[in-house]
C-alpha cells in the first residue's frame, strides 16, 4: 500500500485517508481535523433536496464571485499539497533513487482518476457518453504534480513553477484568441479552456447540461495545481525548526497576504471557482493557509481537539466518505418504482416528497433537511468505522 502511515506521518493525498488518528510528531492533528471539514463541506455542498431552494451559503457562486461553498474543494487540494509533503518528506531527506516512489504515486494519481471515472458511470456504465473530467480525476492529477514537483525541486522552484502557472493561466484566458470563436474571453461555453476540453474529449464526455464546457476541465487543473503547490509550501514551512507560535503567526499573515492579492487581481481576473482563475487561487488559498494556521495553533500547540472529534471521523477516511456519498446518491436519483399508476419515480424524489416537503412547508428548509439528515446518516458510518479502527486507503 502506497506510503502506509506505519511511520505516522500523513500518507498523501488526502493523507488520502489517515491509517492512523492518533498524533504523533511527524503529524498534524490539525490537517485530519481541516480535512474532516472539508469532506464534511463537499457533503452539504453537493446534497442539497432541491437545487431551486438551496441556501446561498452552501451553494457555488452563479459564475463570478466566490460563495463559502466555493472554498471546499480549493481547501481539499491545498490539504492534498500539505499532506503530500508529511508523507514524502522522509524521502526527499534520505535521497536516493525517486523512480520507485514516482511510479507508485502515479499508481495512487491513476486509481483516483479511474475511480472518479467510475463514479460518473455509475449505475448505468454508458461508455458512450459519460463524464470524464470530475473531482477525483482533478485530486489525482494534483497529486501526482505536485508530489513531483515535490521530490524534484526546492521550494523556490516550487514558487517559481506557482507564480508561472497563475500568470500563464491568465494570459492564455484573457489574451489567447478561441479558435472558431474569436477574442478571448471567460464566458462558459466559449473560454479557451471549454473549447480545449471540447476538442480532446468531445461534448459527450463533458457535463451534458453545460453547452460543452466543464469545471474540472484540462486547462482550468493547470492553476488547480497552484493551489495544491500552496499547500506544499506552506507544509514546508510547518516543518522548519522554528516556535510553533512563530509558525503559526507566519502562515496566518501569508494567508491574509494571498487573501489581499487575490482580492486585488479580482479586478481583472475576476474571482471564479468554474474556471479556477489565478485571482480564485490566491484567494481561497489564502482562506485556506489563514485556516490551517488556526486550527494548528488549536489543536497541535494549545492540544484542543475534543470538540473536533467528529471531523477527525471524516478526516481519517476521507475519500470513502466522498465517493460512497456520491454513489448512493446517484443510485437514489436513478433506481425507479412504479407507483399504482404504472408511472416510474425515483427513489429519492419518493423520499425527499414524503419525508422532508411533506412536513416543511419552507422548500428552502426542506432543502437543508434533506442535506443535514444525509450527512447525519454518513456521521454515524464514519463514527462506526472510526470506532472499529477501519481506515480505507486508495
Amino acid at each position: 500500500m502506497l506510503l502506509s502511515t506505519s511511520s505516522r506521518a500523513a500518507a498523501a493525498p488526502d493523507q488520502l485517508d489517515s491509517a492512523s488518528p492518533v498524533a504523533g510528531p511527524s503529524r498534524l492533528v490539525s490537517l485530519d481535523v481541516f480535512r474532516g471539514l472539508a469532506v464534511v463541506g463537499m457533503i452539504l455542498v453537493n446534497s442539497a433536496g432541491d437545487w431551486q431552494h438551496y441556501y446561498v451559503p452552501i451553494s457555488h457562486a452563479p459564475w463570478h464571485g466566490c460563495r463559502p461553498g466555493d472554498l471546499v474543494f480549493p481547501s481539499f487540494l491545498f490539504i492534498v499539497g500539505v499532506s503530500l509533503v508529511y508523507a514524502l518528506g522522509g524521502v526527499k531527506r534520505q535521497g536516493g533513487p525517486l523512480g520507485p516512489v514516482l511510479r507508485r504515486v502515479a499508481r495512487r494519481a491513476a486509481v483516483l482518476i479511474l475511480l472518479g471515472i467510475l463514479l460518473d458511470l455509475i449505475p448505468n456504465f454508458y461508455f458512450t457518453s459519460f463524464r470524464i473530467p470530475g473531482i477525483l480525476q482533478r485530486i489525482g492529477l494534483v497529486f501526482f504534480a505536485c508530489s513531483a514537483l515535490f521530490l524534484t525541486t526546492t521550494w523556490r522552484t516550487q514558487l517559481w513553477v506557482l507564480l508561472g502557472l497563475l500568470g500563464g493561466y491568465n494570459v492564455l484566458l484573457q489574451l489567447v484568441p478561441v479558435p472558431g470563436v474569436g477574442a478571448a474571453n471567460l464566458e462558459p461555453a466559449t473560454n479557451l479552456g471549454a473549447w480545449l476540453d471540447r476538442l480532446v474529449f468531445t461534448k459527450r464526455h463533458l457535463y451534458q447540461d453545460q453547452q460543452g464546457w466543464d469545471p474540472e476541465g484540462l486547462l482550468s487543473t493547470l492553476p488547480a495545481i497552484g493551489t495544491g503547490l500552496l499547500g506544499v509550501l506552506a507544509a514546508q514551512w510547518l516543518r522548519r525548526a522554528a516556535a510553533p507560535a512563530v509558525q503559526t503567526a507566519w502562515l496566518f499573515v501569508a494567508g491574509t497576504g494571498l487573501i489581499v492579492l487575490g482580492l486585488i487581481w479580482d479586478g481583472w481576473f475576476p474571482i471564479n471557482k468554474q474556471l479556477w482563475t489565478s485571482s480564485y487561487v490566491l484567494y481561497t488559498g489564502g482562506i485556506a493557509a489563514a485556516s490551517l494556521a488556526t486550527l494548528y495553533w488549536l489543536c497541535d500547540v494549545q492540544a484542543r481537539r475534543r470538540w473536533a472529534i467528529p471531523l477527525l471521523w471524516f478526516g481519517s477516511n476521507a475519500i470513502t466518505a466522498f465517493f460512497l456519498s456520491e454513489v448512493v446518491d446517484r443510485l437514489l436519483h436513478k433506481i425507479k418504482l412504479k407507483n399504482a399508476a404504472g408511472q416510474k419515480f425515483a427513489v429519492r424524489d419518493w423520499l425527499y416528497e414524503h419525508l422532508f416537503t411533506a412536513h416543511i412547508s419552507n422548500p428552502y428548509h426542506a432543502s437543508l433537511a434533506w442535506a443535514l439528515v444525509y450527512l447525519a446518516i454518513w456521521t454515524l458510518l464514519l463514527w462506526w468505522m472510526y470506532r472499529r479502527r477501519i481506515f480505507i486507503k486508495v
